[in-house]
């Protein structure tokens, strides 16, 4: 019975999102416009502050991170939803489906916990300013990240070991553009109790804990920048918060709105739209909120094209 799921289901058909035939190609070139955006955005970044030694530092070495989970993020949906938008058969692997679960699960689960140590250092620069190259040594900002990456494989493969273990008859169709958990358990004709359970207790850990410690950071630093006396402190510390608070509001915003509102009659479709908006679009938009509202990207930016150029012409 073990491999009962494989022989009697070998692929799934991933009907994408509700987009009437003539305007497949609009949509068609607004994704891949969209995709192509993301990638190059975010790879700017992380050459940017892999060149440029005034960004060798912990809010920029998260930020690369950051930009790398972005990339990798969008990059596990994107490719799919152009290639079937372009095939009359909008078909993947069985196991093609439980690895973009995985993937999609991992890097959204990194992206958590990424934001969770940048707000953690703004807390430190901000708050404790005088101990903040101390506190915020090479070493503890590796184990940060390594620590976030060995927790999201650990709960990406349970939700992945989970879902391999049930069975998928006869229906095939999943409507969604990817291999949401959510729409693979409709789907199972065995019992998935224990799915249901673990997505709640564990998958509720790794959203809500994350967002409460972001959400405790800045009201100590909120609190913190009321006690400054000047309206120029005040108004530097908020802008060096500023873009982390935009990534974190597009990221979060969305899932709340996703998995905490409501839903209606139109609940498959708000669902797609709103798995839309964090895996294509908010990762699109982080590269320009970084870049637009940070002045040391800028001045990056403009040393590494300069000594580019320069060398060029020597």
């Amino acid at each position: 019975m073990a491999g009962r799921n494989q022989t009697i289901l070998t692929e799934f058909l991933l009907l994408g999102l509700p987009i009437e035939p003539e305007q497949r190609n609009l949509f068609y070139a607004l994704f891949l416009a969209m995709y192509l955006t993301t990638t190059l955005g975010n790879l700017l970044i992380i050459v940017l502050i892999h060149l440029d030694s005034h960004l060798h530092t912990p809010m920029y070495f998260f930020l690369s991170n950051l930009s790398f989970s972005d990339l990798c993020f969008s990059s596990v949906t994107m490719p799919k939803l152009l290639q079937n938008m372009q095939r009359q058969v909008p078909s993947i692997p069985y196991a093609g489906c439980l690895a973009q679960m995985y993937f999609y699960l991992f890097f959204a689960d990194l992206e958590s916990f990424i934001l969770v140590a940048m707000a953690y250092d703004r807390y430190v620069a901000i708050c404790s300013p005088l101990h903040y190259a101390t506190i915020m040594s090479p070493k503890l900002c590796v184990s940060l990240v390594v620590l976030s990456w060995v927790v999201t494989t650990l709960h990406a493969l349970l939700h992945t070991l989970l879902m391999d273990r049930l069975h998928f008859c006869a229906d095939n169709k999943i409507f969604h553009f990817f291999c949401d958990i959510s729409a693979l358990l409709k789907l199972s004709c065995t019992d998935t109790r224990v799915n249901e359970l673990v997505i709640f207790f564990v998958g509720g850990l790794i959203v809500v804990i994350p967002f409460l410690l972001i959400i405790m950071s800045y009201a100590r630093i909120v609190s913190s920048i009321l006690k400054v006396p000047s309206a120029q402190g005040i108004c530097k510390a908020f802008s060096t918060c500023g873009s982390h608070l935009s990534v974190v509001s597009l990221f979060y915003g969305t899932i709340i709105g996703l998995y905490f509102c409501p839903s209606g009659d139109n609940s498959i479709v708000k669902e797609m739209v709103m798995a839309m908006m964090y895996t294509v679009v908010t990762p699109m938009l982080n590269p320009f909120i970084y870049s637009l509202r940070n002045r040391d990207m800028k001045g990056a930016l403009g040393r590494v094209f300069c000594k580019k150029i320069f060398s060029c012409c020597i």
